[in-house]
This record gives structure tokens, C-alpha cells and sequence, in this order.
């Protein structure tokens, strides 16, 4: 088993033979390179329950950091239910449910459910009149086979009693002259048992599949306790992510709804009131973070993620008027999160500036690193990256260390391009595309590492479309004439208009 090696410069990756030595830390937060300043206040957040908006352009592990702060908190340790309310049922009873009663609930469903065992070790009178065994062969087959597989006859029991008997025999088989006829086998038995001290227990079987399910009496008194609690529903489970993505949410998404019953929640024939609530992405990152990538697009929905931060809870209504949901309502739902918002530099004035208010007030805005020196120190977090990429691609080998340095190679000069010399790159969702293409040459040749050669081979094949165009043709304004017809051409007045624009744009 290869042995694992923390580096901490690059010396230590020097040492290695490729990146599957390198250990990867354990700590999310420790696996954002860079952003020093961004990952101390990101473990204050998770330690403080503090907002957090970081400001930057996209690959520049924005979201890792708010996943990392995530995996920082405590499990959720409530429930959260909508329940059937008698007097009112537009106004479903809100339950919040501690950790200990839900798994108290928890073992009594289990227990309710009773034991499965196969259909031979069943009494054999239960085993019949559940279908299973047939009376005539004796042999086992489903319950749903109304006809026995192996004689052709009909399972359904039938009363043996004198000319009734006869005449329930010729009935018998006619209808076992027609495939799939006969009295349908019973889905549930209920029995009697004596106990060891005498006394008598009630003892049910239920098909199950290809089992029986045997309930004695105390599972089915532990059935009817579950059944009391019947009317209700879960809407954020006790056993959830801390992690909720609400980026690009809708209105609904985002707070929540109670879907349309065309039955109008009728009594008999359609679906009750608190059955059709749904939890919004404020309410599923109770206790845990909402991630909101892009948050000015969210528009004026901002005011509603800023209600709910203040109050720490939002109702769930109808949001369609025309809908039968739109009388239905749940009161004060909880939505106790930790904000994780991010956004581009040029979108910063199209924040709600209470939202950034209460954001500065309740936490940190941060402006995220686009580079860092080139250290050595840099250097091997650079080498950890390429391990971690690999890792969660899944699908590329190993890369080894001359390949590693042509990644910091190509990282060092789209720094330069940004401006930044002597720098690496922390645009790295960019970095971790050219590291699978090459990882899928490494496989398509079955090379068992990654070697400076495929990464090479992958920055040709890894450039954006503007700058293949401007290769192939010579500018983005010769490419495009090649590729729309003389006909788009004359009707285009974009292409007439701008003729010359797109080179000063792409060159």
C-alpha cells in the first residue's frame, strides 16, 4: 500500500513518485488553495454563525468554501412536520420534533413492522388462504398467481360441505378452466397462539412480497401508536445535508408552496391541506448554510432571504392565486441559516443594500484572491490540488511530477494574463478541466499516470472556442463570415453594424 506524505513545500512533492502519495487533508477548508483570508473568516462563520459574502470572478472556489463551512457545523438535531388540524385544515399545525422523539419514532416503526419470514415456515391454513400454497399440490409459489403454477388449479380456498361442496367444486373449475379466474387469495390473516404461561395471543400475517409478515401483538400495538401520527408530514427530515444550493432558486424553490388539488382538498377525493405543503431551500438549510452563487439574480427575492434572516422563520403559503394551495398557509416555519452569497465585482450594486447591511452587520464581506505568490509553499498546494482533482473526478490516473510542474507552469501564465506577475492562478475550476482532458488522454492511451506530455496535448485541446475561431481563421470577424450564408448575411444588421467589433473584442 502506497504511503501517504503530507507536503507542505515543494521539496516534499520532489520526493514523491506522482500525486497518489500525497494525503489529502481531512479539514474541506484545508483544501482551498489560497483565499487565507477567506478560509479564517469562513471557520469563524461556521464557529459563530456569522454571514458570509465573497466577493469574486467564478472558479475561484467560492463555493467550496461555503460546502467546507457546511461540513464545520453540528448535525441538525430537529424535525420539522406540517400535521392535519380538525378545526381548521388551511391551517395545518406546525410540529417541531427533537432528535430523541424521532428516533424513539424511528424504533417503533421498526418494530411495527413486524418479522418476515418465507411462506414454508407459515402455518400451512395461513400459508393457503394468503395464497401461497396451493391445497391441491401443496406446493409454493406467489400469492399473486391466482392459478398454481405447477397443477394449473385454482388457490382460492373453497367450503367443503357436503352438495354445497360439490356444487363450489364445479364452480371451481370452471373458472379454473380460465386462466387467472378464481376467488382472490386474502391479503391478511388474523390467528390465535397459546403463550408459554397459558394465555392467548393474537398473531397477524400479511403478504409481503415473497415473505409473510408475522405482527404479534405488541408489534401491532406499536402499529397503532404510528398510525395516530398518520396525519402528518415531514417536511425538513431530522437526517439531512447541511448543504443547500439555492443558486438561480424560483420563487416556489426558494420559500416554498402548497401544490394545486384540482379536487379543491375535498374530503373523500382529494389530497389534504397539509399533505401539499412543500419546504422552500430557506427552510431545508435550517440549522446549516444556503448557498446563493450569482444572488443579484435573484432580483427582488432577495427581500424575502432578508425577512427570513432577520426573523429566523417564513411562512409557507400558496404563491398562485388561482391555485387551491393559495388559502393554505403554515405560520412561522423555521429558517434558522448561515448566508454563504457570492457574486461578481460589477454585481455588487445590484445587492439589496438592507441584504448587505444585514450581512455586514451579522457577518463578513470578503473580496477572494485571483492569484497567489509562486512559493514554494504554493507550489505544493498546487500538487495537493492535482491529487485532490483526481480524486474527485474518479474517472484519470495520477499525475506525476514533471506533469504537476507544466500545471504550474500553465498556472503561472494565466496569472500573467490577469496581470499577476510572478503569481499562480487561483482560477481553478478552469486548472481542474485541463487536468481531467488530459487525465482522458492519459486513458484513452491506457497510460497509468498523468505525464507532462498529455497535459501539454490538453492546453491545445482545452482552448476557449474564441480563441480556436481566431486560430483557424484569423479573427473572430473572418470566422464568423465563414459561418453564416450570404442570406443571413444581407438580413443581419448585428453582422453589418459590428463588423469589426468582435476582433477588438477577442483580440
Amino acid at each position: 500500500m502506497t504511503e501517504m506524505k503530507t507536503v507542505k513545500t515543494w521539496s516534499d512533492v520532489e520526493t514523491l513518485a506522482s500525486t497518489a502519495e500525497i494525503e489529502i487533508p481531512k479539514d474541506p477548508l484545508d483544501r482551498v488553495l489560497g483565499q487565507e483570508e477567506a478560509i479564517e473568516l469562513a471557520k469563524i462563520a461556521a464557529l459563530q454563525r456569522r454571514h458570509l459574502l465573497l466577493v469574486g470572478p467564478p472558479g475561484t472556489g467560492k463555493s467550496m468554501i461555503a460546502r467546507a463551512i457546511s461540513l464545520q457545523l453540528p448535525k441538525p438535531d430537529v424535525e420539522i412536520r406540517v400535521a392535519h388540524n380538525p378545526e381548521n385544515p388551511e391551517r395545518p399545525f406546525l410540529q417541531i420534533i427533537e432528535e430523541e422523539q424521532v428516533h424513539k419514532e424511528t424504533g417503533y416503526k421498526a418494530s411495527a413492522a413486524g418479522k418476515l419470514i418465507d411462506p414454508e415456515k407459515a402455518p400451512t391454513n395461513v400459508a393457503e388462504k394468503l395464497g401461497y400454497r396451493c391445497r391441491y399440490c401443496s406446493k409454493y409459489s406467489s400469492y399473486t398467481d391466482r392459478t398454481c403454477p405447477f397443477c394449473g388449479k385454482s388457490k382460492s380456498e373453497m367450503p367443503q360441505n357436503g352438495g354445497m361442496f360439490q356444487l363450489n367444486e364445479m364452480i371451481g373449475t370452471v373458472f379454473e378452466a380460465i386462466p387467472g379466474m378464481g376467488q382472490k387469495p386474502k391479503e391478511r390473516v388474523v390467528t390465535s397462539r397459546m403463550l408459554a404461561d397459558g394465555s392467548e395471543e393474537t398473531v397477524v400475517f400479511e403478504c409481503a412480497g415473497d415473505k409473510i409478515r408475522v405482527l404479534d401483538q405488541k408489534a401491532m400495538e406499536k402499529r397503532r401508536e404510528v398510525e395516530k401520527s398518520s396525519n402528518q408530514k415531514v417536511l425538513v427530515k431530522l437526517d439531512r445535508s447541511p448543504f443547500v444550493l439555492a443558486t438561480g432558486a424560483s420563487e416556489t424553490e426558494l420559500l416554498g408552496d402548497v401544490r394545486h388539488d384540482p379536487y379543491g382538498g375535498h374530503a373523500q377525493l382529494g389530497t389534504p391541506a397539509y399533505d401539499r405543503v412543500v419546504a422552500g431551500a430557506i427552510h431545508e438549510a435550517h440549522e446549516g448554510v444556503l448557498f446563493v452563487d450569482e444572488i443579484s439574480h435573484l432580483g427582488s427575492l432577495q427581500r424575502f432571504i432578508l425577512t427570513a434572516m432577520q426573523d429566523k422563520k417564513f411562512p409557507i403559503m400558496g404563491r398562485n392565486p388561482q391555485s387551491a394551495g393559495a388559502s393554505v398557509k403554515v405560520e412561522d416555519v423555521p429558517c434558522d441559516f448561515i448566508l454563504v452569497a457570492a457574486c461578481n465585482i460589477q454585481d455588487l450594486e445590484n445587492i439589496l443594500s438592507p441584504l448587505r447591511s444585514r450581512i455586514i452587520g451579522g457577518g463578513y464581506e470578503v473580496l477572494v484572491d485571483v492569484s497567489m505568490p509562486d512559493t514554494p509553499e504554493n507550489r505544493a498546494k498546487y500538487a495537493q490540488f492535482v491529487a485532490q482533482e483526481v480524486m474527485m473526478d474518479g474517472h484519470i490516473p495520477h499525475a506525476n511530477i514533471p506533469a504537476v510542474e507544466a500545471i504550474i507552469a500553465e498556472g503561472k501564465a494565466r496569472a500573467k494574463t490577469d496581470g499577476m506577475n510572478g503569481a499562480l492562478t487561483l482560477r481553478l475550476r478552469e486548472l481542474g478541466g485541463l487536468i481531467r482532458a488530459a487525465g482522458d488522454i492519459a486513458v484513452m492511451e491506457g497510460a497509468e499516470l498523468i505525464t507532462e506530455d498529455h497535459i501539454k496535448r490538453a492546453i491545445k485541446r482545452s482552448k476557449p472556442a474564441e480563441d480556436q475561431i481566431k486560430a483557424r481563421y484569423g479573427s473572430y470577424t473572418k470566422g464568423l463570415s465563414k459561418d453564416i450564408s450570404s442570406a443571413q448575411k444581407e438580413k443581419s444588421q448585428y453582422y453589418m453594424e459590428n463588423e469589426h467589433v468582435g476582433d477588438q473584442m477577442f483580440n
